[in-house]
């Protein structure tokens, strides 16, 4: 798939307005890869943890707008007393929708940064507290949307789950895009060169075992950005990163390539260490130090890449 042609957004956000949940993501995935065929799409991450602002409902959940944050909106004139006043009576409930990211991603050509990411959110919308308290007075409309202090109710759904689609995104075409020019994208691409030329771009595939944040912006001149945080698949227990403070020779080499086989791929120590910024310099100098001196343990082409960085540090 070359990284010109077009996706179908418009077709995914159809498909995921009519795919179930409880049928699982898998069918999802695979009506997906019928659409826009190719290489197949695969999960390789699903983060939750996340929510958004609801909706209101009466007391029996039966909907009364689906967004709060409207219903407000409409209901007042930015004066939160008059909002308190007309509804402390009428019983309604304020919900959240709780959600997870499902990360798919299929790679279309030789390079790391060849791949396609596809995001699908997985919603819930639940009971999350009274709409208006007798003794609750906010101090502003942002402190009633968003309350900080007030009672909260189980976590009861109001609604059935469903999916929606967040985005499709060529990673080689947006390191090409306008925001190319922008320091993390420079750094994204010397990630992708590392990779390349490392041992892990010989042995793996880099988007099985990584993910990118993305964040739109607009700029100073309304123009939209992007920013792009790479992000582990690693799910069960991310270890810690072998002390490059107390660690030399056999027992650094045991640890790094002990790493490496927990992640499932060599040299992820590097590419962990370069998420986690300075804090974890002290391995790469430890394991420089060690190549120095009598031990050789890391392959050729790692070893440029890691002396590369030496001379010219770098963090994603």
């Amino acid at each position: 798939m070359p990284k010109s042609q077009p996706v179908a957004p418009e077709a995914m956000v159809r498909l995921c307005a009519v795919a179930v949940p409880a049928e699982g993501l898998d069918r999802l995935v695979e009506q997906a890869n019928v659409l826009m065929p190719g290489p197949p799409f695969q999960r390789v991450l699903t983060r939750g943890g996340w929510h958004r602002f609801g909706g209101v409902v009466d007391r029996d959940y039966r909907r009364v707008h689906g967004s709060i944050v409207h219903w407000v909106d409409e209901h007042c004139d930015g004066v939160v007393d008059d909002l308190i006043t007309d509804y402390v009576d009428a019983g309604y409930f304020a919900t959240r929708l709780a959600g997870k990211t499902h990360f798919l991603t299929r790679a279309y050509g030789d390079a790391p940064q060849d791949f396609v990411q596809l995001e699908i959110e997985e919603l819930q919308e639940l009971l999350d507290r009274p709409l208006v308290e007798r003794d609750w007075f906010p101090d502003s409309i942002e402190e009633f949307l968003e309350p900080l202090d007030y009672p909260r109710l189980a976590p009861e759904p109001v609604a059935d789950a469903y999916f929606q689609f967040r985005r499709i995104t060529s990673i080689g075409a947006l390191l090409d895009s306008s925001n190319a020019g922008s320091r993390q994208i420079q750094d994204l691409k010397r990630l992708f060169a590392d990779w390349r030329n490392s041992s892990a771009g010989e042995h793996a595939t880099f988007c099985q075992h990584w993910i990118l944040a993305l964040r739109e912006y607009p700029d100073r001149e309304g123009e939209l950005r992007v920013t792009a945080k790479p992000v582990p698949t690693f799910v069960d227990g991310l270890p810690e990163l072998p002390p490059g403070e107390t660690l030399r020779g056999a027992a650094l080499a045991n640890a790094i390539h002990a790493y490496d086989r927990v992640l499932g791929y060599p040299f992820a120590w590097f590419f962990m260490m370069l998420g986690q910024k300075a804090s974890n310099y002290a391995l790469a100098k430890a394991v420089l130090a060690d190549q120095m001196g009598a031990y050789d343990y890391l392959p050729a082409r790692d070893l440029k890449v890691l002396r590369e960085w030496e001379q010219h540090p770098y963090a994603v």
